[in-house]
């Protein structure tokens, strides 16, 4: 990478200390290497607007993006995420590898035109459509990894280990056939996805035991000596059902197992944690692992509510993910979060734990620390050492132009939404103008050719 620098003055931004004005920002090879408030303009790139932290998103899968609404028709009595699954096997039956990097870049794009940063990509589509390995096994890796080259987007990349097709080591079924590896193919596919993301200028690679019906105990243990550091993300407890088949498997609740049977700790993001006992609950907020949570996807496919104010008081760290991408929306994803909140306990502003705190910024501030350590990237502050990731609301939106501070927090989530990003920064690098991904164009041509083939 050619070395790059960049002087920018933020009119206001939202440091670790809190609000600051006339924040000047160095930024070299696109970190920060200096933040100072009040500082003199002279010499400098000035920002005009609202300076947020970037937002990473903790959990997707890109291919979905282009299942929008293909799965919004009413099946048979009992409609819920089994049936959905069979609409998005259908769906993925035919794709190729040019069409899962360019749904993953037009994914990307509405992502950092939505207020993500930074992505943990939770990738299980594998192998070709009859079930044989790419001569590259990381052939689809290395997709996801050009789509973030192309558009800039932070990559933490997940390459995903499903060898069953439930728990006890059921046969995985036809649909499954380009998700499935043994440990020993899975290592190779993971040094070579490794090599994938090696080429961008600042990523990540982490493991992803899929789920505990799709990895054995025994799978679970010689994974996680493949990659002693680094991200594990793994789906838990999503639906009903997962929680019922996993008693009946084990004598215990998913949550319950993993925690008993697995290091879970800092290092860890269990991805939905829907279904939680109480002692579920406290024990998971102890451990240090974050909870990935995916409001959107998890209200559209009817899995259930996390139970959130308990995990908050009991300490535990949250994240939001887009999951499906059914809707890229980074404030959306936040006041889906405490919208559910509202619904279950049937009242107001439920997760801020004190009189008279902003709920935007207690949203805001937990999803970005959460996040951050869920993509395992120095990333989610304003501050030296960081990634120079920035989201900048337009000071002049009618919601935000007649308040300030936390209340700017609170009109972007509740209110104004994604109309109110005027540009998004990444790696000190400007990504989006006026709303806008500069390569929307292109990509965007590409992806709409690429459905309408698809589609038929």
């Amino acid at each position: 990478m050619v070395s790059s620098t960049r002087k920018l003055t933020f009119d206001h931004a939202l440091l670790p200390t809190g609000w600051a004005t006339d924040v000047g920002i160095d930024i070299t090879d696109g970190s920060i290497r200096a933040v100072q408030a009040n500082a003199p303009s002279e010499g400098r790139e000035r920002i005009n607007g609202i300076a947020l932290p970037g937002l990473p998103n903790l959990h997707s899968h890109t291919f979905q993006r282009g299942m929008g609404g293909l799965a919004e028709t009413r099946g048979p009595r009992g409609d819920s995420f089994w049936t959905w699954r069979q609409v998005m096997y259908r769906f993925l039956g035919s794709l190729t590898p040019d069409d899962v990097e360019v749904i993953a870049a037009a994914a990307m794009v509405e992502m950092l035109e939505g207020g993500f940063t930074a992505l943990a990509e939770f990738h299980y589509v594998h192998h070709d459509v009859d079930g044989k390995p790419y001569d590259n096994p990381a052939e689809l890796s290395a997709r996801i990894a050009a789509a973030a080259h192309e558009t800039g987007m932070g990559l933490t990349l997940l390459p995903v280990l499903y060898s069953s097709g439930g728990f006890g080591g059921v046969a995985p079924t036809d649909g499954q056939v380009r998700f499935v590896n043994d440990v020993a193919k899975y290592a190779t596919l993971y040094d070579r996805a490794k090599d994938a993301v090696a080429n961008l200028d600042d990523a990540a690679i982490g493991i992803a035991p899929h789920s505990l019906r799709a990895v054995s105990p025994e799978a679970l243990k010689e994974l996680l000596a493949i990659a002693p550091l680094g991200p594990v993300h793994i789906h838990v407890a999503e639906q009903v059902k997962e929680v019922e088949d996993c008693l009946a498997w084990s004598g215990q609740r998913p949550v319950e197992w993993l925690l008993d049977h697995a290091p879970v700790d800092e290092r860890w993001c269990l991805v939905h944690a829907t279904h939680l006992t109480p002692e579920e609950t406290q024990r998971l907020a102890r451990s240090g692992a974050v909870a990935g949570l995916c409001p959107i996807t998890e209200a559209n496919l009817g899995d259930g509510i996390f139970d959130g104010v308990d995990f908050l008081r009991a300490g535990g760290v949250f994240g939001v993910g887009s999951d499906s991408n059914i809707e890229l929306t980074a404030p959306g994803e936040l006041k889906q979060l405490e919208y559910s909140q509202r619904l279950k306990h049937k009242a107001r502003n439920v997760l801020p734990g004190d009189e008279g705190e902003s709920t935007g910024r207690v949203l805001y501030d937990g999803a970005v620390a959460g996040g951050a350590r869920a993509v395992g990237r120095r990333v989610g502050a304003i501050d030296t050492g960081y990634r120079a990731d920035f989201v900048i609301l337009d000071p002049k939106h009618p919601h935000l132009s007649m308040v300030s501070g936390d209340r700017w927090l609170d009109c972007y989530v509740f209110t104004a939404g994604t109309a109110a990003i005027d540009s998004v920064i990444v790696a000190g690098q400007t990504v989006v103008s006026k709303g806008r991904h500069q390569k929307r164009e292109a990509i965007m041509d590409k992806y709409v050719a690429t459905m309408r083939r698809i589609l038929g």
